[in-house]
């Protein structure tokens, strides 16, 4: 774990109880007099704590020290990602995280399940806890649009992965919106809502699935 995520990080003197007091000091041990770093991932401020008083189900920490450590990707990377099973999105989530991406929106396309809806409240806690364990210090944003067509209308540049001969490049520029198709990818008629040249592949054969093409895609352009 690279630090602690705390709402209230930055106040001069914060409570510690229930699982976050838990994995620090019933699991991994914590000594007490071991410094503790604290982020609230809604600025750039790395908060480093030393306890003040410990019991058996809570601490009680004092703000020592803070420093400013922005830990995020230099480029930015939105995905448009046709809905698919929220479960397999959880899975595929930390490693987005991880990876750098900046901003994920949801829609449904025509071969999209349409009782499929992400749980934000989920997703959000599933960031947190990668973001705690990868050191990311800027939360990735999470949205939902109505459909592909009301997605390009905000987003006109966005670009489409799918079979082509022109590849995905990883030196495109400092920001790129991409979309990803669900199972069974898009429809003619919705692939025609893109240009020839903003449609992209990936420099393979084989049939990916939704998730595994969003993560390609991610490492290509951000980690390229």
């Amino acid at each position: 774990m690279q630090f602690l995520y705390h709402p209230e990080a930055g106040q001069p003197r914060l409570e510690l109880e229930g699982d976050a007091y838990r994995y620090l000091f019933k699991v991994r041990r914590l000594h007490a007099d071991s410094p503790l770093h604290l982020r609230n991932l809604t600025d750039d401020l790395l908060y480093t704590y030393r306890t003040e008083t410990l019991d058996r189900r809570r601490a009680y920490l004092r703000l020592e020290s803070e420093q400013s450590l922005r830990i995020a990707p230099e480029r930015r990377l939105h995905l448009g990602w046709c809905q698919i099973d929220p479960k397999t999105v959880e899975k595929a989530l930390p490693a987005l995280n991880e990876i750098g991406v900046s901003q994920i929106t949801f829609f449904p396309c025509e071969r999209s399940q349409r009782s499929f809806r992400p749980d934000f409240e989920r997703l959000h806690r599933i960031l947190i806890n990668s973001s705690q364990q990868c050191g990311r210090s800027v939360l990735m944003e999470l949205r939902e649009a109505e459909s592909l067509e009301a997605f390009l209308a905000e987003v006109p540049e966005a670009m489409l992965l799918d079979f082509s001969s022109r590849s995905l490049a990883c030196d495109g520029g400092e920001a790129l919106t991409l979309v990803v198709g669900c199972e069974g990818g898009l429809t003619e008629t919705e692939r025609k809502r893109f240009a020839e040249e903003r449609i992209v592949g990936l420099a393979t054969p084989m049939i990916l699935r939704s998730e595994s093409a969003a993560c390609a895609a991610a490492a290509r352009f951000l980690l390229g």
